[in-house]
């Protein structure tokens, strides 16, 4: 019997034995941390909020606290179930019927049939979200009245503006609703939202610093906006669908950024 068991734990010695006599730190392991570490999401400062393009209309806004904003929610926003979802009802592209469960508030930018127009001011942790009806037009002539919300988030001491499906260049009340916009989402079709020389109006009235085209509905699209815009403010291309933005990183001129993804 001792014959076969002397082989026995001689093997399970040599087995066991690197790791009792290891002296010098695992560099496969180190190696493995390493890459891990560079897929994790860095953490926002406290003036800090990561804006990531999810397609067409549908933005996602992450707050330093990390509270998750899916702007014209459509079902879908990237990974993960955001906290709010914002939605507009021009089109199903910008709406859902069936938002996930799990996301905990949900914001439709038009009335329910008992308000005429929807209302929403609400502060979610480090977060204010509240919106601005403005017209959905239907034809030649009809429109919706507050068929469409342009929705507001404040967060980390900017006011992020997402213009949903603007239809109409906006009156002085419109303007003095909204107030300062820091950064804002625009559609730039020219045709199922405003021409690019009536959203050009409607970008200089705001004022506003950081513009991020969204809803390219037609081919070239995107391109006939920054062709016009580029008349008027500065073009930068970025390399990644996020950036983080800040009040101490908002440029001195108004400038369009542009995200692979749009």
């Amino acid at each position: 019997m001792l014959k076969y068991l002397i082989p026995v734990l001689f093997v399970m010695a040599s087995w066991a034995a690197p790791a009792f006599a290891q002296s010098k730190p695992s560099e496969c392991l180190a190696i493995a941390m390493n890459m891990g570490a560079h897929f994790q999401v860095a953490a926002l400062g406290s003036n800090e909020a990561r804006v990531t393009y999810a397609g067409h209309s549908t933005f996602v806004i992450e707050s330093p606290k990390g509270i998750r904003i899916a702007t014209d929610y459509a079902g879908w926003a990237g990974s993960g179930v955001p906290d709010v979802a914002t939605m507009n009802h021009a089109h199903s592209s910008h709406y859902t019927d069936h938002p996930d469960p799990g996301i905990k508030h949900v914001l439709r930018g038009w009335g329910d049939g008992v308000a005429a127009a929807a209302q929403h001011d609400l502060t979610v942790d480090d977060v204010r979200i509240r919106n601005v009806p403005t017209d959905i037009r239907f034809g030649e002539t009809s429109r919706e009245k507050d068929g469409n919300s342009i929705f507001i988030f404040e967060v980390a001491g900017l006011c992020i503006g997402h213009l949903g499906h603007l239809h109409h260049e906006l009156a002085p009340e419109h303007i003095g609703s909204i107030g300062r916009l820091d950064v804002v989402m625009v559609p730039v079709d020219g045709g199922m939202t405003l021409p690019v020389e009536n959203m050009m109006n409607v970008l200089k009235e705001l004022q506003v610093r950081v513009i991020l085209p969204m809803h390219a509905r037609f081919a070239g699209s995107l391109e006939r906006f920054v062709a016009v815009a580029a008349s008027e403010f500065k073009v930068q291309r970025l390399t990644e669908d996020t950036m983080i933005v800040s009040t101490e990183m908002l440029p001195k001129e108004p400038t369009v950024f542009l995200m692979p993804g749009m």
